[in-house]
């Protein structure tokens, strides 16, 4: 197996389990029920010396049996997976089915092995599993499949059962939506339907649904039932019992086409073929292999104590001042992938550093120059026969011509609307009609939705909204307001006090404003007749709170905190209003060095000089672009080793110390549970797993 193969095949052994897939064109020409029946690969413990008379496992041989892997099952498999491994590895079919082959047996294995661990050992919370029950639990009348299905499941709770369902009917209602999208897109009015591609970023947790929640009612709807029959399943937009109806026929047809579904079954209801009952294998195991996850990593998470987790900060801390010290391209480097797992402790202190110079990371709100305000800029001389072209008077009298809008306006009209009426204590800038805000489930204390970060949550919509169709369809009628600068800079004071009212002093003190020659040609340009970048701030402020208790980067991450608030509530505002996407989402924003970057002349002088002035400091410049409104939202220069690590707040949610506990938590057991995974695999694989290739040959010459 070359380099290619061994990388793709450790990514999909540690997941272990095969989706349900969407459908796809048919794999091959070859219309045979029994060429995929054909057995492509087989696993079996019991080949072992640790099964035989005598060895440590010879107990449990009767919870062991041979299990055999299709040539359907890799079918399945490639759907489900193989396409990643041509995107992201590059890999030709004659590499794609070896590794995916060694990776069901690998499953397989693992899985067969999980078992004997729980009988031998029991649960991390001591529960006993035995072979007498094991046996019973697999008795009766079953297909092989259901059988095997039945032995995983002998070792899961009822919980871990119901979810491994939902997971596999939500995978499949999944698939079957995205055929049906096409086909509404097709048969229904789409007036109100905006694309995937054209609607607003969503912030990070948006309406994201837990990883272990599930319903206690939710069905695969096909169209043959009505709405009542649905469950917690949510249709789309325009599905009607038609739509869905021609979707599932698809779905169906896709699946025969490659042969998952014999063509001899009723296949009326999903979940009564060999295909479910084989998905459903697979989503149990997922679910036993994560249960001997949490054992394993339950062993290793013993030894983690306040000694161990006090030491790994302490020797982090002075690896990153080391490091660093005479280091800022590695430092740099860092900053960059600067994360809630991955902190940097200890910024650069080397003798070319300039006094109050720092390193830290903006969010940068754009309000742009119009297209037509763009191509005048563009079509203008330069100022006074500047020798460099610049054209700082022109672009001046465009400048005051901005006017921004609130972009949300696609999460009321996209394909889901997340809009919600505003309850009594939303921001409206003491505007009564504003009434709109996004994202209810996701403010709200439910086993559901998790809950948003970075976020506030109260900037209603800047603008009125109208409901046009009374029908069960929503569709709105928007009228955005136009803000220029000067109304975004009271739209962002207003909203941060607003937030922060608990903290008294949470509005901006503005620290420079706009001096009334701002638009004066010559006030741009030094009298040696280069550019002077700092008349170019056209305001410039600061959190009062942070100016007077200072900035605490160890509660950024604390909801409720004045960090936390203002960082929310700037990054909100950035996406209702920024139209540079790429900051979107981003950990802190834009990193920020104190030397020449590749940033444009205007905007890294002002984002250097709010980095020197410290988190909770902001400028606004002009670029060719438009205006930048930039937020610092962490700085080194509030404190050169800006983290403390306290293992008594390891528990207390978003304080530094809780994250870096969980980062060191989850890479040590992460390390150590892999470990054991990898060494259970290499000691049973040689001897217990055998790979038919010669069997799935004209899948590997396929081109």
């Amino acid at each position: 197996m070359n380099r290619k193969q061994k990388a793709a095949s450790v990514a999909l052994a540690a997941l272990f389990a095969c989706g349900a897939l969407a459908g796809c064109d048919a794999l091959t020409t070859i219309d045979s029920e029994k060429d995929y029946a054909q057995v492509i690969a087989e696993v079996n413990l019991l080949n072992h010396e640790d099964f035989a008379e005598g060895g440590k496992f010879a107990q449990y041989k009767d919870a062991v049996s041979t299990v055999e892997i299709s040539k359907r099952d890799l079918v399945a498999s490639y759907v489900s997976s193989g396409y990643s491994l041509q995107q992201q590895y590059g890999m030709s079919y004659s590499q794609i089915f070896p590794t995916l082959a060694q990776s069901l047996a690998n499953r397989e294995l693992y899985v067969q092995y999980a078992k004997v661990d729980f009988l031998a050992t029991g649960n991390e919370e001591g529960k006993t599993y035995s072979v007498e029950d094991y046996k019973k639990a697999t008795e009766g009348d079953m297909s092989d499949t259901e059988r095997e299905v039945a032995g995983i499941g002998y070792f899961l709770e009822e919980e871990e059962k119901a979810k491994a369902v939902y997971d596999l009917r939500k995978s499949i209602n999944t698939n079957i939506d995205s055929i049906e999208e096409d086909i509404i897109k097709v048969e229904e009015d789409t007036d109100s339907y905006t694309p995937d591609s054209d609607v607003r970023t969503l912030p990070s947790g948006a309406e994201t649904e837990n990883e272990d929640y599930y319903p206690e009612t939710y069905a695969i709807w096909t169209g043959k039932e009505g709405d009542s029959a649905l469950g917690e399943y949510e249709k789309l937009p325009g599905s009607t019992r038609t739509t869905r109806r021609k979707a599932y026929i698809r779905y169906l047809a896709n699946l025969r086409a490659n042969s998952l579904i014999n063509k001899s079954e009723n296949a009326s209801d999903i979940e009564e073929t060999d295909y479910f009952d084989n998905q459903l294998k697979s989503s149990y195991s997922a679910k036993l292999i994560e249960k001997m996850t949490d054992k394993l990593e339950k062993e290793v998470e013993k030894d983690l104590n306040a000694a161990w987790a006090t030491d790994e900060f302490k020797d982090a801390l002075a690896n990153d001042a080391n490091t660093y010290a005479t280091d800022r391209a590695a430092f740099e480097q860092a900053l960059d992938g600067m994360s809630d797992t991955s902190f940097v402790l200890a910024s650069p202190t080397d003798s070319t550093t300039q006094e109050n110079d720092a390193y830290g990371f903006v969010i940068n709100i754009l309000l742009p120059f119009s297209d037509l305000q763009t191509q005048a800029l563009g079509e203008v001389s330069a100022d006074y026969g500047d020798e460099k072209g610049n054209h700082f008077a022109a672009r001046a009298r465009l400048l005051e011509k901005i006017t921004a809008t609130d972009l949300r306006g696609t999460w009321f009209t996209g394909k889901t609307d997340y809009s919600f009426k505003a309850a009594d204590d939303a921001f409206t800038n003491g505007d009564a009609g504003r009434d709109r805000l996004f994202f209810e489930h996701s403010f709200e204390k439910s086993d559901k939705y998790e809950e948003m970060e970075k976020y506030f949550g109260k900037y209603t919509y800047n603008g009125t909204v109208t409901e046009t169709d009374a029908s069960g369809k929503a569709k709105y009628t928007l009228t955005p307001a136009k803000i220029g600068i000067d109304g975004f800079l009271t739209e962002m004071k207003n909203y941060l006090a607003f937030a922060m009212k608990d903290y008294g002093a949470g509005a901006m003190e503005t620290i420079t404003e706009k001096p009334a020659d701002y638009y004066a040609p010559a006030t741009f340009y030094k009298d040696n007749g280069e550019v002077d970048y700092s008349k170019f701030v056209y305001e410039m402020g600061k959190l009062t709170y942070f100016e007077q208790n200072g900035y605490d980067a160890n509660k950024l991450f604390v909801k409720g905190s004045a960090e936390n608030i203002a960082l929310s509530v700037i990054n909100e505002l950035s996406f209702a209003y920024n139209t540079d996407t790429g900051g979107l989402n981003s950990y802190l924003g834009y990193s920020i060095s104190p030397y020449k970057t590749n940033y444009m002349s205007e905007f890294e002088y002002a984002a250097q000089l709010v980095v020197k002035e410290g988190a909770g400091s902001y400028a606004v410049v002009p670029t060719d672009y438009g205006w930048h409104i930039i937020y610092c939202t962490f700085s080194f220069a509030d404190a050169a080793q800006p983290f403390d690590f306290n293992y008594e707040e390891k528990d207390d949610e978003g304080t530094f110390s809780a994250l870096y506990f969980e980062a060191l938590k989850s890479d040590a057991v992460s390390t150590a549970a892999g470990n054991k995974q990898s060494k259970a695999i290499s000691t049973y694989s040689d001897a217990c797993s055998t790979i038919y290739e010669g069997r799935f040959k004209d899948l590997m010459n396929l081109v």
